[in-house]
């Protein structure tokens, strides 16, 4: 049995500083040294590892079959949900209705700037909402291709636009994980964060224009980022709070939308812009790579193939729905295969066993669904069984180094959780005091950092903020659920999402000239929410608190 310890070098504040170097060390080479995200990904892994052992006293074989664990781990919630919601934008590509989607997307708005904020801000959203695990970026980024964004830009977009919806992603997942750790009303949860993240929604369709083409996409498209920004941060303020947070992301997604699509009726941009494509400027900010439009494709699709373009990702919306029924959901969940990991036995700091089994759900994983919703859209599409599983084939394939990336990275999340690294950040930052409100979607942000995902942080994390609650007489409500939206600003700049970008758009290699293109958002945007938390932790907006 392994019990970790908070303060291996005999001070809190040092072994915080060791147990940060993996983190540094990730950063650093990615948008220092623009390592590839596989290496970088592999050194930080090595270099958790002989911190957890010579640092944190865990024996090598726990530490190496806590690695184990956390690839096995990977399988589930990130690969298999990717490679499914991949194939499926593949297979619309292979029966040629990506064309007639992009044609669709493009009727919107002869105007780029505008479809990006359609594309990667609402329906992003949707995606997210319904599946999460990189496949909005995965998607998103190839259909900006499909109407000639730059590559890299594009995968630039739909990192940053992925920020807003992440919080209830997966039907609300992230906050669903705040419920068992804390004990408390999940409902609390969702609605706090609805609070936080509603804001940042107002911002990002902002962030998205000057990516897209500088001050002057924000001067000439203000009105539809206010629009989609405003009405989406508003339905999700008012469903989480009201409604249901598992909804809020769905229903925020077609609002925001179908703001857009009202206004287009009655304005456009002076100018309309449409990139140049692949041979585009690209960069934060730069106005390279648009050129005035004079109109879109000349081609006249029928209803009958807009509506097979649009079926796939339909049906994805209603195997979901289904999916969340009690009963569909109680036999899905029915068959899962449940074990203690073998070779893990780990007590945390104050004695208690930490959880080390491993969850095989198959049946109702966010993968499997994303299987079916591309098995029925077979039919709809009419792609044969054998040309469906070379297409599938050629999809994993399409990732190569990305898998090795995603890996490693849930290798270092789990070594530096189970050896206690994140505890002794978690403990160090809660002994801030009352400034650790300031700090708390830090805290969020730098598990997401490790382990890409919004669960995965609040499960690292969660208990840290709530007894960083409980030591300072605070809220935990608010303490985590700005550990969930604080993780959200992380998702752009997190190792295993910027190697799923680059493997979307065929640029596997380029994550850290990707990674330094977000970065700065990343860290403005997380500034914006420590802020609105301090805020929300004092007599200024204590009123927001449920």
């Amino acid at each position: 049995m392994f019990r970790q310890t908070l303060d291996p070098a005999g001070s809190l504040t040092l072994s915080a500083l060791l147990a940060l170097i993996p983190l540094v060390a990730v950063l650093v080479l990615l948008g220092g040294l623009r390592w590839k995200a596989h290496w970088a990904g592999i050194a930080a892994l090595v270099i958790s590892i002989v911190i957890a052992v010579a640092g944190f006293g865990m024996p090598i074989g726990q530490t190496l079959d806590a690695g184990l664990f956390g690839m096995a781990n990977s399988v589930l919630l990130v690969l298999w949900i990717t490679f499914n919601a991949i194939w499926v934008y593949n297979l619309t590509v292979h029966s040629g209705h990506f064309e007639v989607l992009r044609r669709a997307f493009s009727s919107v708005s002869d105007d780029s700037r505008v479809q990006a904020i359609v594309i990667a801000f609402s329906f992003g959203a949707l995606l997210e909402a319904l599946a999460g695990g990189g496949s909005p970026v995965a998607i998103c980024s190839v259909m900006l291709i499909a109407l000639g964004v730059n590559p890299l830009k594009a995968a630039a977009l739909t990192l940053v636009a992925d920020t807003a919806p992440v919080a209830f992603g997966g039907l609300g997942n992230p906050i669903t994980a705040l419920g068992p750790i804390s004990g408390l009303p999940v409902d609390q949860f969702g609605a706090m964060a609805g609070r936080q993240v509603c804001f940042l929604a107002a911002i990002v369709p902002f962030v998205l224009l000057y990516i897209a083409d500088g001050r002057k996409g924000v001067r000439e498209c203000w009105p539809a980022a206010l629009v989609a920004g405003v009405s989406f941060g508003l339905t999700q303020f008012l469903v989480s709070s009201y409604l249901s947070y598992q909804l809020c992301d769905i229903l925020a997604a077609v609002v925001s939308a179908g703001a857009l699509l009202l206004l287009v009726r009655v304005w456009q941009p002076v100018t309309a812009t449409v990139s140049t494509g692949r041979g585009g400027g690209g960069g934060n900010g730069g106005g390279g790579g648009v050129a005035t439009a004079t109109g879109g494709d000349d081609v006249r699709d029928s209803r009958a193939d807009v509506i097979k373009a649009f079926a796939p990702y339909a049906i994805i919306v209603v195997v979901f729905s289904l999916a969340q029924i009690a009963p569909i959901k109680k036999a899905l969940n029915a068959i899962v295969w449940k074990f203690s990991w073998p070779g893990l036995s780990i007590q945390n700091a104050a004695g208690k066993k930490v959880d080390t089994s491993y969850t095989l759900n198959f049946f109702g994983a966010t993968g499997t669904l994303l299987l079916v919703s591309g098995l029925l859209s077979l039919i709809v599409l009419k792609v044969g069984i054998g040309t469906a599983v070379k297409i599938y084939g050629r999809t994993v394939r399409q990732f190569g180094w990305a898998i090795l990336a995603i890996l490693a990275v849930f290798a270092l999340s789990y070594v530096m959780n189970l050896s206690g690294q994140i505890g002794t950040l978690g403990s160090w930052l809660a002994g801030t005091g009352a400034f650790f409100a300031f700090l708390s979607p830090v805290v969020g942000w730098f598990g997401v950092t490790i382990t890409g995902t919004d669960v995965g942080s609040n499960t690292l994390l969660g208990g840290s903020q709530f007894a960083a609650a409980h030591q300072l007489g605070a809220s935990p409500i608010l303490f985590g659920a700005a550990n969930s939206s604080g993780g959200v600003m992380a998702k752009m700049i997190s190792p295993q999402n910027l190697a799923i970008g680059t493997a979307a758009v065929g640029l596997v290699g380029k994550e850290g000239e990707l990674f330094r293109r977000v970065f700065g958002w990343s860290v403005g945007l997380l500034l914006v929410l420590c802020v609105l938390v301090y805020l929300q932790s004092t007599p200024v907006l204590g009123w927001m608190v449920p």
